[in-house]
């Protein structure tokens, strides 16, 4: 089982401008040890919960009811994202799922700050909430996390911006 410790040890790489990304999806065995449906919606909203008091909770919508839906839709992606039932489908317009998260990103000025700070909340809500989970499986979690969040950067300290194409997504 998982400690706090070694959770808050996960690590996190820079963002390199247009660089190719390979990552895995989170595999069923992280998405059944966390509590199936039930678990990974818990671990979800405690996530957004430690969202909406971060740095980037200007990002989400402040109004409650909006708010709880975002935390609803997102716990759907996540759930399908990590093999269990495909509950995001109707959301993702026909698109692959990596792809269709990559571009809903296209909207906002995500920075690499933005994005550690995402990661960071992550972890934390990992440290409260997946404990009971084996460090290999919340480590196979975090490479996807970590790695596909780069994607997701479109705005960078220089001024310039970059909008990743999923082409540069590599699924292993």
């Amino acid at each position: 089982m998982a400690t706090k410790k070694e959770i808050y040890a996960l690590e996190l790489t820079p963002v390199k401008k247009a660089e190719d990304i390979h990552f895995k999806n989170p595999p069923l065995a992280f998405f059944n040890a966390v509590g199936g449906e039930e678990g990974m919606k818990e671990l979800m909203y405690d996530f957004y919960d430690k969202i909406y008091e971060s740095d980037i909770a200007h990002f989400f919508p402040q109004d409650e009811a909006e708010f709880d839906e975002v935390k609803f839709k997102n716990s759907k992606f996540f759930i399908q994202i990590c093999g269990g039932p495909k509950v995001y489908e109707d959301e993702t317009q026909g698109m692959e799922l990596n792809e269709y998260m990559i571009r809903i990103h296209d909207d906002f000025s995500i920075t690499e700050k933005s994005r550690l700070e995402w990661l960071g909340t992550m972890r934390a809500a990992l440290a409260d909430k997946a404990q009971h989970v084996d460090i290999g499986l919340i480590q196979e979690f975090w490479d996807y996390l970590e790695k596909f969040s780069k994607l997701t950067v479109n705005t960078f300290a220089d001024g310039s911006t970059y909008y990743a194409a999923y082409t540069q997504a590599k699924e292993d």
